[in-house]
Order: structure tokens, then C-alpha cells, then sequence
């Protein structure tokens, strides 16, 4: 009979000692790998989450933890708002004009190319909304470019797909500016479909509701990602909702939207429904108007009241003019990488912005906050195994009385002390390895009964056979401290007296 098949016997034959003990043994081993893998899953998934699509994030200046957790995470409050020209200065001239002629705005805006737009190479500015909620889910407002142009996934290559619907487009008579898509979870949780409506709330899950529906013309497949808990809303519509416009002078509104052709825009604006004559007398007041302040501002807020009159009684919708806009954050994928740095640079000696990398912020958290934790996390680790291993020492060394006699019958029949010492060690490893399996497999059965929960509060996903790297390292752990407790009984074994205990 070999070795590991009499220790095996010995294992079967002290059935309930030595199914507790190795049941102590696995409950140690899942405790220690149920907090290293959530430990794992979770810092992994921030550091990769943090390393795709964009490189850089830009907002106000403040805490770049904080922009990065909220513009990547959609966690924490964001900070202040941006000028929307701040977004601007990340667009060609071409795209300046078309914006300018789109909103109206500062004329000269459309004259240069955007400051940053050199640095981009290629790549992406893609602008964000944040401050409102659907349910408990972050709203945000962006463009049709989200989708277009971020990827994720371990590569960075993966293109965001949709369980049914599409993405927003850029607004239309067709699709108009009140259209959204969900995130996946936010579409299991909320039971929404495509095709219903959504109304969005102001400030905080229990926010007042906006009136502004927006119909959802798109859902998500899974990612993995922050993103599946969020909604996503056309820039456009979040511009337009109840309180959403920035607080600016509206003689300055006027006066931007005049510009330099002022006789042509008051014409469009008034479609057409006033006669020639009219209109030049008015462009005439009006820009005789500009430099008196007061004059002014009374005229054109005449004029916008008139305005917004016109466009009440037409149920027409007109988008926010430049000044009005204001974004939360710019995300930033440089065509080539290496102008990130001056980019950054430029950007934080405006002292109002601030452009961080969100691998460097999370690498700065798992440092700070996270890396203390895990050094107390593993001694913990340590310390379980050792009592785990100190159990298996005081089952298998109290059975020693036990069977002397059949040690004692062994080396009568010719077994050597080493064949005896090594039974002794086999039986402890066969505890080891039994315990420390079922501890891994009932720690990733707990994880995956779970990870529902863990998705919906991280919208990270998990699985059985989600491991961290740390956890690797404990059933060699637990088998090399199995070892070492069985050292004990063995050298008990190794000294048991025959002839004594032949004739006990």
C-alpha cells in the first residue's frame, strides 16, 4: 500500500476530527481569499477603468481625485462648471464658426483655431454635463461622440454596442434634441425599454423632476464599466431643462447674437414675419444702443422676451446661446500622447483648470488610502492561515495517543521511522489541500452569488473565477504552514518506542 494511500486511510478513519479540522482549515482560507479577491477585483477594475479611453480629463481646478471620480466613475460631487469656450479651445476654426453660427456668440471665437486644438492630434474632446440624477443614476449630458469615438476594454479597443436601440445623434428636425440611452443597469434596474420617457432630476436622486421628457432611443449592452450605471442624454436636451442656463447678462447674450450682422439676424430671427423697414429701423436703434449699457441690456431683454414669446407660442425650441452653456468636464484622448504633458502643463497655468491623467489619480489613491489597507488586509491573511495551520497541529498531535499502537505495529512489521514521519506529514497536507480548495471554491461561490450586488454599487462585473494575483499565493501558503504544523506529531511519530507500546 503506498504512503499517500495509508494517509489517506488515516485521514478516513478519524472521520469527524478530521472533517472539522479541515473544515476550520477552509473557513480560514475563504475568509482570506474572499477579501483578497473583492480587494483585487475592485482595485483592478478602478486602475483599469481609469486607463481607458481618455488620457486626460479636464475641469475646473480643485482636486483631481475628485474630477476623476466624477468624470470617470460617475462617484463623488463635481466640482464647478466650465465655461463652455473652455470647450472651444479644444475645436478647430472651422468648428468654432460652426458653433458661433449655431448659438451665436462671440464673433471673434470663430476667428482662430481653439488653443489646444494643435495638441490634440487627431484626437477627441468630448464634453461633459454632470449634476442631475435618473433615479439614484448619474445623468450625463454629452454628445453623439461618447459613443462614436471612446472605447474600452483591456485593449482600449472595444466599441460601445447596444442591446437594442442606438446612440443619440446629433439633433434634427427628425430626432431633436430630447433623446437618451441607458446604461444596461440602469435599464434592468429602472425597467426601461426603448421608446419610453424619462424625466430626469434636478440636483439629487430626490430632486425635484424636470418637465423636459426624453425618450429612450437606445440600451446599452454590458461593459464592464462605470458606464453601465449611468444615462446618457443628448448635450443639447441637458442645456435645455429648467434652470440649466448659465446666469449671464442678457445684454451680452443680445449682443453676441447680433454681432456684426446684426440686420441678418434679427431678420432670421423673427422669421421673416416683420417687414424691411421695420427691421433696418430696429437694427439701427439697436446698434446705436450697444454702447449704452442700460439701453441696452432694456432692449435686449425686451427683445429676448419677445423672443422667447415667439417661441413658446410655436413650441419651437431654441438651443442656449455660448454664454448660457457651461460644462462639468472635457474628456481628452490626445492623437499623440506624447503633447499630453504640454498640454497639461498650459492648461494648469490657466489656475482656473486643471487636466489630470485618471491612471495617475487612481494610482495616487491605491497608494495613499488602499495600499496601507492592504498591508493590514494581508497581515490578517497571515495570521488566519497560521492559526488555520496551528489547528491542524493540535487535531493530528491529540490523535497521537491514539495511535501509537499502530505506529508501534508498523515498525514491527518493518516500516522505518522516515516511512512513519512521512504518513504523518501526507495526512497533514491532505487536510491542507482538501480545506484549502473548498475555502477557494466556496470564497468564489460567495463572490458570484454576489456579484449582482457588486455591480450594482461599483458597475463592475465578476464572475466565479475572478481572481486577484494575491490570492495565488495562499494555498502554497497553507500547504508550506500545513507542513510545518505536521512537523510536531511527526517527530512524535518518529520517536514512538515500539516495544512499550506493543505491550501496552
Amino acid at each position: 500500500m503506498s504512503l499517500i494511500r495509508i494517509a489517506w486511510r488515516n485521514f478516513r478513519f478519524r472521520t469527524l476530527s478530521s472533517l472539522l479540522t479541515t473544515l476550520s482549515l477552509a473557513l480560514g482560507v475563504g475568509l482570506v481569499v474572499l477579501v483578497l479577491s473583492i480587494y483585487g477585483i475592485i482595485s483592478e477594475a478602478f486602475v483599469r477603468n481609469a486607463s481607458v479611453g481618455p488620457n486626460l480629463v479636464v475641469g475646473a481646478a480643485g482636486s483631481g481625485l475628485q474630477l476623476t471620480l466624477n468624470s470617470i466613475f460617475y462617484l463623488s460631487q463635481p466640482i464647478e462648471n466650465l465655461d463652455y469656450t473652455d470647450y472651444m479651445d479644444f475645436m478647430s476654426q472651422a468648428q468654432r464658426a460652426d458653433q458661433v453660427e449655431q448659438f451665436g456668440g462671440d464673433p471673434s471665437l470663430a476667428e482662430d483655431d481653439g488653443k489646444y486644438y494643435d495638441f490634440l492630434a487627431g484626437g477627441y474632446a468630448i464634453p461633459l454635463a454632470l449634476g442631475d440624477y435618473y433615479g439614484t443614476f448619474r445623468l450625463v449630458g454629452t454628445t453623439p461622440d461618447f459613443f462614436e469615438k471612446l472605447r474600452f476594454g483591456p485593449m482600449v479597443d472595444q466599441e460601445f454596442t447596444f442591446r437594442d436601440g442606438r446612440a443619440f445623434v446629433t439633433e434634427s428636425e427628425e430626432h431633436g434634441y430630447f433623446e437618451a440611452v441607458l446604461g444596461s443597469r440602469v435599464a434592468a434596474e429602472m425597467g426601461i425599454n426603448v421608446g419610453d420617457v424619462i424625466y430626469p432630476t434636478h440636483g439629487d436622486p430626490e430632486g425635484k423632476q424636470h418637465d423636459e421628457a426624453f425618450t429612450v432611443v437606445g440600451v446599452m449592452n454590458p461593459t464592464g464599466t462605470p458606464n453601465d450605471r449611468a444615462a446618457f442624454i443628448n448635450l443639447e436636451g441637458f442645456y435645455l431643462m429648467k434652470g440649466h442656463a448659465k446666469p449671464v447678462d442678457s445684454a451680452t447674450v443680445f449682443e453676441y447674437t447680433l454681432g456684426e450682422s446684426v440686420k441678418q439676424t434679427i431678420a432670421s430671427e423673427f422669421d421673416g414675419d416683420l417687414d424691411d423697414a421695420f427691421v433696418e429701423t430696429m437694427t439701427d436703434q439697436l446698434n446705436s444702443a450697444v454702447p449704452v449699457a442700460a439701453q441696452t441690456a432694456k432692449d435686449a431683454v425686451a427683445a429676448a422676451e419677445l423672443k422667447q414669446q415667439q417661441a413658446q407660442q410655436s413650441a419651437e425650441v431654441t438651443p442656449l446661446s455660448i454664454p448660457e452653456r457651461e460644462i462639468t468636464a472635457i474628456l481628452i484622448r490626445n492623437g499623440n500622447l506624447m503633447f499630453a504633458p504640454m498640454m497639461q502643463n498650459m492648461i494648469k497655468e490657466t489656475k482656473t483648470r486643471q487636466a489630470v491623467a485618471p491612471i495617475g489619480e487612481i494610482n495616487k489613491l491605491m497608494g495613499a488610502i488602499v495600499g496601507p489597507l492592504l498591508t493590514a488586509l494581508m497581515a490578517i491573511t497571515l495570521l488566519t492561515c497560521i492559526v488555520a495551520a496551528v489547528g491542524i497541529l493540535v487535531a493530528i498531535y491529540n490523535s497521537m495517543n491514539d495511535r501509537r499502537k499502530d505506529i508501534a505495529i508498523m515498525r514491527a512489521l518493518g516500516a522505518r521511522r522516515g516511512t512513519v514521519t512521512t504518513i504523518i506529514l501526507m495526512e497533514s497536507l491532505i487536510i491542507a489541500l482538501i480545506g484549502g480548495i473548498v475555502g477557494w471554491v466556496s470564497a468564489h461561490a460567495a463572490i458570484f452569488f454576489a456579484s449582482g450586488y457588486i455591480e450594482s454599487q461599483t458597475g463592475i462585473q465578476v464572475g466565479f473565477l475572478s481572481t486577484s494575483k494575491m490570492e495565488i499565493a495562499v494555498l502554497p501558503l497553507v500547504l508550506i504552514l500545513a507542513l510545518l504544523a505536521g512537523l510536531l506529531p511527526a517527530w512524535s511519530a518518529y520517536r514512538t518506542d515500539v516495544g512499550s507500546n506493543l505491550s501496552a
